[in-house]
């Protein structure tokens, strides 16, 4: 016979230091909200635990109604925790609804009729509902290679499935009888099986949560702080692709090379945030004369490129002189910051000699750019590549 007071000290003991862990995730990822779902979870079970060490030292009925409502409340905030993590909203009125329905199913099974098999029951299933209404997200997302979805719905089921022997064990009267100080041996171990698999499903959350922040990681080294858009990184491993893409295909892309006119005395006349705002309503204004398949990146401080897959040379022309009218109406959308925005841009597509060289295409883009810069600025060009060895540069005509 194992004393419940024993149990609780496991339970305080390894969900006070989980909570410790799930603190510092907390601080150290302030953006990442699952986080505190889990710690407060973690540090209230660890809170009922100690509660539940005072049976027998006590009158029973507070530590084993506030102890359990307690704990039904920390599991309620673990699948809150779960269905933040996949974007979706759990309405407070289910963990509190459950507490508060454990505590009143409690008091009358301890007050009115003492059950102890009826509290068992209770107890299991408050607690296993938030759990099983967090298992088909975790199932979901557990197919798409995530380990740590994977580990956390396997031991959700594992958990379930106690929680429903332990009901029935109880019910039936198996292992023995029952008080509120001591379990017998078969509940005992089915307790100490629980603070195992809630320690698991508390790594399992643990590995979705790096698994989340290493994505999270690579994306922002993929992004351009400053405009949201892709940086230059981002850049050449899609045009690497693309160039991968049109060497089997055949089919030819386009880029753009796009350089703001004039920028360096945005800076110097109108400060640099003024500067920085002129780039993010430009990144914008291009950003909505794309289609879904094109990239936009910024490669420097006033450079930008676009990628565009399945493009022929004219195609891109067209969409460079929408960037250009797009980057001019943006003086007229917004009359107060009486800064006119103007933009030069090559053009060049690639083609079988370019191959497996994406330096090569910018290099294209660039030298049409060059030319735009020579015509005056405000306007576009393109490179024609009339041969491997002679490649020559053709503008297009300039916009008035």
């Amino acid at each position: 016979m194992l004393s419940v007071p024993t149990l609780w000290v496991v339970f305080l003991i390894n969900f006070f230091a989980l909570g410790l862990v799930w603190t510092h995730v907390m601080r150290s990822y302030p953006s990442f909200t699952p986080a505190r779902y889990w710690t407060a979870g973690c540090f209230i079970l660890s809170i009922g635990a100690g509660i539940g060490m005072l049976r027998g030292v006590v009158d029973n009925t507070i530590p084993l109604i506030t102890g359990g409502g307690a704990i039904v409340l920390a599991a309620g905030l673990i699948g809150m925790g779960i269905y933040e993590f996949y974007g979706r909203r759990l309405s407070w009125k289910l963990p509190i609804g459950l507490t508060l329905w454990c505590m009143v199913g409690l008091t009358f099974f301890l007050l009115a009729v003492d059950s102890m098999a009826a509290r068992i029951t209770i107890y299991s299933i408050t607690q296993g509902i938030p759990i099983a209404m967090a298992l088909p997200l975790m199932l979901a997302h557990a197919a798409r290679h995530n380990p740590g979805a994977r580990m956390a719905a396997t031991v959700a089921i594992l958990m379930l499935i106690t929680y429903a022997v332990r009901s029935g064990a109880a019910m039936l009267g198996v292992g023995g009888e029952l008080s509120v100080v001591n379990f017998n041996d078969f509940q005992a171990a089915l307790v100490l099986i629980l603070v195992f698999l809630s320690m698991a499903l508390n790594f399992g959350l643990l590995l979705m949560a790096i698994d989340r922040l290493r994505s999270e990681v690579e994306s922002l080294a993929l992004v351009d702080d400053l405009t949201g858009i892709a940086n230059r990184r981002h850049l050449l491993q899609r045009m690497q692709a693309q160039c991968e893409v049109s060497l089997r295909s055949g089919e030819p892309f386009a880029v753009l090379a796009i350089d703001l006119d004039g920028f360096k005395a945005i800076n110097d006349g109108h400060g640099h945030a003024a500067g920085d705002d002129c780039l993010r309503r430009f990144a914008r204004a291009a950003q909505s004369r794309l289609r879904p398949t094109d990239l936009l990146a910024r490669t420097g401080g006033d450079e930008f490129c676009v990628v565009m897959p399945a493009t022929t040379l004219r195609e891109g022309a067209m969409l460079a002189r929408f960037i250009i009218e797009e980057s001019r109406a943006l003086a007229q959308q917004d009359p107060e910051s009486r800064i006119a925005i103007a933009a030069s841009i090559g053009v060049a597509q690639w083609t079988p000699q370019i191959g497996l060289h994406p330096e090569r295409l910018i290099a294209a883009a660039d030298a049409a750019l060059y030319n735009a810069k020579k015509l005056g600025k405000d306007c576009y060009a393109v490179h024609e590549p009339a041969s491997e060895t002679a490649p020559s540069l053709a503008p297009l005509r300039k916009i008035a």
